[in-house]
Formats: structure tokens, C-alpha cells, sequence
């Protein structure tokens, strides 16, 4: 299935068949040239020009209709009268950009007359088409600038990003292994909501289910996988002839077969319910997580699924992303940092070097030796995001945190981890978190921007609250408390 943005084009009979040819013409130049652009990640498609009721009508619904199509770039090039697209917007499911640009750069001083002016209307053709869509209540992205300035292209990739993520959103099936961790609140949630809300599935198979698959691998794929472990990793001493890692091996063919075979894009699993299983996977998962599947620990499917919408939203890019878990804090007056990890699922895709295959006791859950990838990971700029059940709706929150460099070693801590500094700084991003009710588990990832979560969240019509440079508590309070008043009347 080729994923398609459908580039849609308003004008109107006012001005003549041959205003009308050339409005066709630039349009089409111009989906040609955002298909072309390599960072857009997507296929830009160019459709004819609308020009009556009918058919913007016809176009919207045709766009909703077909399942290649996850969103629209739309375009004013001259004045297209509002009300013409009343009954099309009313029909349309699938996400927009509107992009308010025009076919020139530049005003030809020397040479613009009244037939320049009435081809090139965007500046008020945009501002027409603007109104109605919030008259209408129509969340979209409004990308303001020339078409080929490179700032106006990496919105609209951007964009296009996290409309394949709400596209995968819609469609992904997260399956639980197992219940939730008892008694614990926030990995928990409305699942029926989160599918009405954000289109996916949430449902459960028993722990035996999956081991019955898992016991079916073979010797001959246990001892092929070895080997790719032995290829990827650095193995510790020992460990390459470790009945564990066979373990491991065995789980991995199991679990990557029962998701395969169900459709799944995400999974949990806890430790609290692994009846019939050696071991916790925590190899198997980290490597999982590593080809784009979304995990969430102790049953938490909200971020077992935001870890996999945000994969899909970071196809093409290298930084990684990966669940993970706000675990101990460094509140050293010189500069409060979190070490962030896991028992053992920290993916990979974030490690600054290659890690090490490890197998200890894990001191949880009373199993076998698990098998885990050890690393530090990799330093810049980051997002961790996470996604929460308030009982009424769901919030998006976003701390924005800088990856910095591991000093000193942690030779008894056999796990990865990542050591960020929190925006503003530890002590407000902490006390506004809680104050937003955020969850300890989070999507940490180093290719997706708030921005994009701000964008998703608006395609959802959910709420989604920052946490960055800017944040005063007093302020963020009330944000919180306008929040509240804002979706509640929403949702009367």
C-alpha cells in the first residue's frame, strides 16, 4: 500500500478558462516538486483543481474514502468563496495542511498588472478558506511561506510525518500479554475510549497463548538467532554459551511470529503474570522495539502505542526512539539531572555506541537470568512524551530534555540508560509533570519534536500541554486549570 497526501487546489469559474488552465497548471508544479523533495515522507499526488461545490464535495469525499489517502495539502491559489466548501469539509475524516503560499516569490514589480492579481489571490483566497475552517471548528496545519523555501518544506515533511502516525494510530492493533501491574493507576485506562478517540485496538491474549507459540521455535532458528546476536553485539564472557540466551533466542521467534501472524503493531507484557515463561524478554523486546514495534511495560498499552506512532512518525531518521521510564533523580546544586531506564526494555535505536548482551539476575518477578542489551545512550536533543487518562479525555504532555554525556561509570547497574537535563530545569519540569498528572512511563525519542506532537494531538482534537524552556509554574497552573474548563465543555 502506497501512502498518499492528496494535494487539492481551490479556484472558482470567476475568472475564465484560461486563469483556470494556468491556476491547474502551477498547482500541479507544485505537487510535483513536494513529491520530489526526499524529506517528505510520503507521496504527494496531485488532484485536479476544484472549482464548484460539487466538486470539493466530490473530492473530500472521495479522499475520505480511499484508504491510500492519509491527508490533504490544501491550496488557494486564487479566491475560492467559502461556502463552496462547507459540505465537503462537513465529510471529511482525513487530516489537513493548509499550505497559504503562492505560485511567485516575488511581485514582478516592473510587469504586475490586474491579470497578475487575479491569478495570484492566495494572500485573501487563504485567509476566506481560513475562516470557514474555524468557523467550522476544523483543527488543520497552516504552513505560511513560498513553496520552495526549505523552511516551508520541512513543516510540511513534518507535518506529513505525523500524519502517517495518526494513520497508523487509527489502524494499529496493541495486544496485552497479561493484565495490568495491580493496583497501579496510571498504565492503566479506558481502552474502549482510547478506541473511539484514537481508532486503536486494545486487547488481550494470555501469557499461554504466546508461550505455546514460543515453544514451538526450533534449534535450527535458536542457533541462527545466536548467531545474529554474536554478530550485533558484544557479547559478555560467557554469555554466547549461556542457556539464557538460547532462552532469549527461543522468545524472540515466538513473540516476533505471534505479532506478525496477528497483525500487531505494539505489545506489553509485566512481570507480575509470565506463567509459563523462563524469563522476562528483555532482549527480545529491546530488538522488537529496534525494527519499529511500540512496547509498554506492567501493561501500559497508551505508551506501547505512542511508542510505535512515534516509529512510524520517524521513518528516514537515525536519532532513535524508545520507551522508557522516569527512574532517579542527580540533584546536584551545579545541575539537577534524571537518569532515565528500565528493568530491561530501553531500545537500541538511542544507544550512543554498540551495546553489550548481558545476562543477570534481575531481582524482580522470580524468573530465570534474563537476557538484556546494556548501553548509555546517546546525547542531544529530545522529547519525552507521554500519553494519560484523565477520566474525562486523554492529555498529550511533553517535556522537552537534553541527552547529555554518561561521566561516570555504573559497573553494577546492568541496564541502559539515558541521562537527560529536564526544560526549564529538573525542579519545574518535575513539579509540573505531576501537576499535569503525567505518567512515570513515557515515548522518549530524539526524531520527533513537540511540534509533531502538538500536530498529532490536533488531528486527535486532545488536548496536549508543554513542558520546555518557556514554563513558569504559576502560568502552567492556570494553563492547566483553562484546560480543564476548555475540554469540559468540549465534551458536553
Amino acid at each position: 500500500m502506497t501512502q498518499q497526501i492528496w494535494f487539492i487546489t481551490g479556484s472558482q469559474h470567476l475568472y475564465g478558462p484560461e486563469t483556470l488552465k494556468q491556476v491547474a497548471a502551477n498547482a500541479e508544479t507544485i505537487s510535483r516538486a513536494l513529491n520530489a523533495d526526499a524529506s517528505i515522507p510520503v507521496e504527494i499526488v496531485f488532484k485536479p483543481i476544484v472549482t464548484t461545490p460539487d466538486e470539493i464535495r466530490v473530492a473530500c469525499t472521495a479522499a475520505s474514502g480511499d484508504t491510500n489517502c492519509i491527508g490533504l495539502i490544501t491550496w488557494m491559489h486564487t479566491f475560492s468563496p467559502a461556502k463552496m466548501w462547507i459540505n465537503g469539509l462537513s465529510n471529511l475524516t482525513k487530516p489537513i495542511c493548509h499550505l497559504h503560499t503562492q505560485f511567485n516569490r516575488d511581485i514582478p514589480w516592473d510587469t504586475i498588472d490586474m491579470d497578475f492579481m487575479n491569478l495570484n489571490q492566495s494572500a485573501h483566497g487563504g485567509r476566506e478558506y481560513g475562516h470557514i475552517l474555524t468557523r467550522m471548528r476544523i483543527q488543520r496545519k497552516v504552513v505560511v511561506g513560498h513553496w520552495e523555501d526549505p523552511a516551508v518544506r520541512t513543516q510540511l515533511a513534518d507535518w506529513s510525518a505525523v500524519a502517517l502516525g495518526w494513520h497508523e494510530m487509527q489502524h494499529l492493533k496493541v495486544v496485552r500479554f497479561g493484565d495490568n501491574m495491580r493496583f497501579v493507576s496510571v498504565t492503566d485506562g479506558d481502552k474502549v475510549e482510547a478506541e473511539r478517540v484514537f481508532g486503536m485496538s486494545v486487547n488481550t491474549h494470555g501469557v499461554g497463548d504466546l508461550v505455546a507459540v514460543i515453544n514451538e521455535a526450533s534449534d535450527a532458528q535458536i542457533d541462527a538467532l545466536c548467531e545474529v546476536y554474536a554478530e550485533e553485539y558484544e557479547l559478555a564472557k560467557g554469555a554466547a554459551r549461556h542457556d539464557s540466551l538460547r532462552e532469549a533466542a527461543r522468545i524472540e521467534i515466538g513473540l516476533r511470529r505471534f505479532l506478525e501472524e496477528g497483525g500487531y503493531g505494539a505489545y506489553t507484557n509485566t512481570f507480575e503474570d509470565l506463567h509459563g515463561m523462563e524469563q522476562l524478554p528483555g532482549l527480545p523486546t529491546q530488538r522488537l522495539m529496534a525494527e519499529g514495534y511500540g512496547f509498554g511495560a506492567e501493561g501500559d498499552w497508551k505508551h506501547a502505542a505512542l511508542v510505535r506512532v512515534l516509529k512510524v512518525m520517524s521513518q528516514g531518521k537515525s536519532g532513535g526512539t524508545s520507551f522508557m521510564e522516569d527512574y532517579t533523580y542527580h540533584f546536584d546544586p551545579a545541575g539537577a539531572r534524571c537518569l532515565g531506564s528500565h528493568m530491561l526494555e530501553i531500545c537500541p535505536s538511542i544507544a550512543a555506541s554498540k551495546p553489550r548482551c548481558e545476562i543477570h539476575e534481575l531481582g524482580i518477578g522470580g524468573k530465570a537470568d534474563p537476557v538484556r542489551l546494556v548501553f548509555n545512550g546517546a546525547e542531544g536533543q529530545a522529547i519525552n512524551a507521554s500519553l494519560v487518562d484523565l477520566g474525562n479525555r486523554f492529555r498529550f504532555l511533553v517535556n522537552e530534555v537534553e541527552s547529555v554525556a554518561i561521566e561516570q561509570d555504573m559497573p553494577k547497574l546492568p541496564v541502559a540508560r539515558v541521562l537527560w537535563d529536564a526544560k526549564p530545569d529538573l525542579q519545574t519540569a518535575a513539579e509540573a509533570w505531576i501537576q499535569a498528572g503525567g505518567a512515570h512511563h513515557t515515548a522518549f525519542s530524539f526524531d520527533v519534536s513537540a511540534n509533531q506532537i502538538e500536530m498529532l494531538s490536533e488531528m486527535a482534537g486532545v488536548e496536549c500541554v508543554f513542558i520546555d524552556e518557556k514554563t513558569e509554574m504559576r502560568a502552567f497552573k492556570q494553563e492547566l486549570r483553562l484546560g480543564e474548563m476548555y475540554h469540559g465543555i468540549r465534551g458536553l
